[in-house]
């Protein structure tokens, strides 16, 4: 219980600093906050992303956030820069609850890597 009650705390300052820089205060919801990763992972901030662009960068951002749990392998970069993975385990049938707070658990630890929280 210790270890949700943490991960709620985190996830809050989060969300409450990633909404100041990038929505004025709005609270950012899970999914722009997944986009906003996959853009950190490309690394090209200063462009305008197509809708497809913006599907695949949240796919990036799910290999990434993924990947220190064994379900996803970094594989390369291409031409372009993007970063490519590989399928390591299927993901096991979670229900939508689940599937939420494995998401929030691995961007709040790879905010924690990036020592952007604490």
């Amino acid at each position: 219980m210790a270890r949700d009650i943490q991960l709620k705390e985190r996830w809050e300052v989060l969300v409450e600093k990633l909404s100041q820089r990038f929505s004025d205060g709005d609270p950012l919801e899970l999914d722009a906050i997944i986009y906003l990763v996959g853009v950190q992972e490309l690394g090209q901030y200063h462009r305008k992303y197509k809708k497809d662009d913006k599907l695949d960068l949240m796919h990036i951002a799910i290999c990434r956030l993924l990947e220190p749990y064994g379900y996803y392998k970094f594989e390369f970069f291409d031409e372009e820069g993007w970063p490519h993975y590989s399928v390591k385990e299927a993901l096991p049938p979670l229900k939508a609850g689940e599937q939420t707070v494995l998401m929030k658990e691995a961007i709040v630890e790879y905010f924690l890597e990036k020592e952007f929280i604490e």
